[in-house]
Parts: structure tokens; C-alpha cells; sequence
């Protein structure tokens, strides 16, 4: 593992213009409180792990940013700083779209100095009941689907965990490659009205 991944670098890169400072600010800011932090790419974006642990993560999107710390439930800074943040992306932070929307520098360093604590202390990620809430969907998935009016319908009016179950299938994809095949076999199902696991489903 890499304190400074060349993934990482590309994955800023390709980030749209008001994404880059904000991750690199992100990125910065850990590594400065956070010395024995590694870089990786999990899920498609950016994790920052410590001890082998997922210490935090960040991930862009066309309009905003996302940060957030793995352990932030068990987290009482985080419970401070998001008193007044209404959740609205995979962290809850809330949408970033420039370094000022982050938490100030000594909050951001007590946070990643509390969540350092918890994982040298074994605490873990708590497993929730299965969520019924939205899964955010990637851009360039959005993207096909607007180009494929039959499968935005269904895709649209289907349950969460039928949604879920595709966006997981699409972003756990190890390469751009492998992605891209999924997303097409995924249009073509889901046009058909038919589940991910459509094939397993009990006639």
C-alpha cells in the first residue's frame, strides 16, 4: 500500500475544475494529521486507510464532492459537526462544492485524530439493518441511462434494492472496462423490467 497513490492522483485529474482543490485539500489534510495514512482505490474512489483500516473516503461527482470518515456514527466530533448539515450524498457532510463548505482545519484534525483513536481501540463499523434509502447513482451511469429513455423509466419506478443492486454491481467493478460491460448488460435487463439476479428468481 502507498502513502501516495498514482490512482489517487488520477482519479483528481480526471476530476471536474472545482473538485481538484477540494481533493487535494482533503487528501493534504490527512496525511498531515494522519502521517501513517495509505492511499487506495476502493469502490471507484478514493479511501484513506489506517492500520489496514478504512480510516475515511472521498469521491466526486459532476456537481459536488463527498468526505467523510467510516466510523463517523460512532464519532462524537462528527455528531458536532453535522448537527446542522442536512445528509444529502453518501457522507454525511452533505454536497462539497469548494474547501470552505468543509469543516474548519482544528475540526477536521480532531475528527481524523478521534477516528485514528477508535480504530487503534478495535472499534468497528456496526452492520445496519438493510437500508430502504436511496443509493447514490454514479454520473456516468446517469448518463446512460438518460440516454436510454425505456430503461431511465424503469430504472426510475423500480424499488430501492432492485436500484441498489445494479449501481453495486456497476461501481464494484475493478476496471473501466468490466464497467462498461456491466452498464450495457444492465440497460438491457433493466429495459426488459428484469432484476440483477433475474436468472436466480424462483419462476
Amino acid at each position: 500500500m502507498e502513502k501516495h497513490s498514482p490512482k489517487i492522483d488520477a482519479y483528481i485529474e480526471k476530476s471536474k475544475d472545482f473538485a481538484k482543490p477540494v481533493l487535494e485539500y482533503i487528501r493534504e489534510t490527512v496525511h498531515e494529521f494522519c502521517p501513517d495514512a495509505e492511499e487506495t482505490m476502493k469502490w471507484s474512489f478514493p479511501h484513506f486507510l489506517y492500520q489496514g483500516k478504512n480510516l475515511c473516503a472521498m469521491a466526486s461527482f459532476k456537481q459536488h464532492c463527498t468526505f467523510g470518515f467510516w466510523l463517523e456514527k460512532e464519532m462524537k466530533t462528527m455528531k458536532e459537526i453535522t448537527r446542522d448539515i442536512e445528509k444529502n450524498s453518501m457522507f454525511s457532510l452533505g454536497k462539497i462544492t469548494k474547501i470552505e463548505d468543509l469543516p474548519s482545519k482544528p475540526q477536521l484534525k480532531k475528527a481524523i485524530r478521534e477516528a485514528m483513536e477508535l480504530t487503534d481501540l478495535g472499534v468497528t463499523l456496526k452492520k445496519a439493518p438493510p437500508s430502504k434509502t436511496e443509493t447514490e447513482i454514479p454520473d456516468y451511469f446517469q448518463d446512460a441511462l438518460n440516454d436510454n429513455k425505456k430503461a431511465a423509466e424503469v430504472f426510475e419506478k423500480g424499488s430501492p434494492s432492485f436500484r441498489k443492486e445494479y449501481i453495486n454491481w456497476i461501481t464494484e467493478a475493478k476496471t473501466e472496462a468490466t464497467r462498461n460491460k456491466r452498464m450495457e448488460q444492465s440497460l438491457e435487463w433493466i429495459t426488459e423490467g428484469k432484476a440483477r439476479h433475474w436468472k436466480y428468481e424462483r419462476k
